[in-house]
């Protein structure tokens, strides 16, 4: 008998209304403020290097940007433009986030987006339109006004510096001579769940030229790495495949960050605890979500050689599984560190009921004047 075929676009629901795609927006608005912080705060604790946050930070900013983008674009959904221009598509259930086509979708029109510019009228043309409809007319210039967002979603896109789909790996040099040493960096949208995910792989590289400048490895580098970001690989599985592809480049520490799923009860379908506790806490707008933020980490416990031909040998890493419970084979990573940020509110709810299987989620609890505190 055949598989059952799953249709992933139950899961999914578009707004088309006004005022709950812009509510939508100014709350991601406020969740990307806060991450940013929540980085700094993990650097102050010590889980996160200096260089580490300025890559994380940097990443966070480019969400920030594309849903900035994104609410231009969707400016206007569930009004009377003249012409159909659909609405923003959400996962639901896995992540509360935009799903993995609008991003598609933002990278083509990333393409043309100077060819739209040139045809359009500027800012300031369209804006002295829309007061004579407004006084001459008194009528609402609601195609202006898409008009104008529209406008402001191709400059958004000509800015660039937006999360995409695929961002491909960047190498920072961290130092060393004979052995220099590199944190590799790239993220992507995994469209399984449709969430961002951010890599971070730390090696030694013993190549006869340094990796970013070695125009024979670096491509290839790239392109391995890009096939192999995906969700449901372990972290295990990936590292060896590197070490054992790329015999004079060494991953010592290797980290995957998941953002996501993000939760709120005016838009999200997730069960479980989280969303009792956001409907028993009636936050005010803005303040009535929680943001899951989980890291996997995988550390090379030593080193072992291997004959490579007939007379050499290479360095092969023997990576350090979490030993407690037997979990680590099960997850192939070190250790996993999830944590939950949410604001104050919430938080109080959630401190109270105290659900099941929360005690060991770290959480950040922040406030809308940016205070963090974090909570074990």
């Amino acid at each position: 008998m055949k598989p059952k075929k799953v249709d992933l676009t139950q899961d999914h629901a578009a707004l088309r209304d006004t005022f709950a795609s812009r509510r939508y927006f100014r709350k991601f608005e406020v969740i990307t403020a806060h991450m940013g912080s929540i980085a700094a705060q993990m650097q102050a604790e010590g889980d996160l290097g200096a260089e580490e946050v300025r890559i994380l930070t940097r990443y966070m900013a480019e969400i920030g940007f594309t849903f900035r983008a994104l609410s231009m674009k969707y400016l206007l959904a569930g009004r009377d433009t003249g012409q159909f221009f659909g609405s923003l598509s959400i996962d639901t259930v896995d992540s509360g986030f935009p799903v993995f086509n609008e991003l598609l979708v933002m990278a083509n029109d990333a393409m043309q987006a100077e060819r739209h510019l040139e045809n359009m009228p500027s800012v300031e043309a369209l804006k002295r339109q829309m007061v004579g409809k407004i006084v001459g007319e008194r009528d609402i210039p609601t195609r202006l006004q898409f008009a104008l967002s529209q406008r402001l979603y191709y400059e958004e896109l000509v800015k660039g510096h937006l999360f995409w789909a695929r961002n491909d790996p960047r190498a920072v040099w961290l130092g060393g001579d004979e052995r220099r040493r590199y944190l590799l960096h790239w993220a992507v949208y995994d469209s399984q769940v449709n969430l961002p995910v951010i890599y971070l792989m730390e090696l030694e590289d013993t190549g006869r030229h340094g990796l970013p400048k070695d125009e024979a490895r670096w491509p290839e580098v790239q392109a391995h790495l890009m096939g192999q970001a995906l969700g449901g690989l372990k972290m295990v599985t990936i590292a060896k495949g590197f070490d054992e592809r790329f015999d004079d480049l060494h991953p010592k520490r290797f980290r995957r960050l998941h953002l996501g799923p993000m939760y709120s009860h005016a838009f999200t379908r997730q069960s479980g605890p989280l969303r009792e506790v956001l409907a028993e806490a009636e936050s005010p707008e803005g303040q009535d979500w929680a943001l899951a933020w989980t890291v996997e980490e995988l550390e090379s416990e030593r080193v072992q050689e291997e004959k490579s031909g007939w007379f050499s040998t290479v360095e092969r890493e023997v990576f350090a599984l979490d030993p407690f419970g037997g979990r680590g084979a099960d997850t192939g990573t070190t250790r996993v560190e999830r944590s939950i940020i949410l604001p104050e509110r919430p938080y109080q709810v959630l401190a109270e009921k105290a659900p099941p299987g929360f005690a060991n989620i770290r959480k950040f609890v922040v406030s809308p004047a940016g205070r963090v505190l974090s909570y074990r």
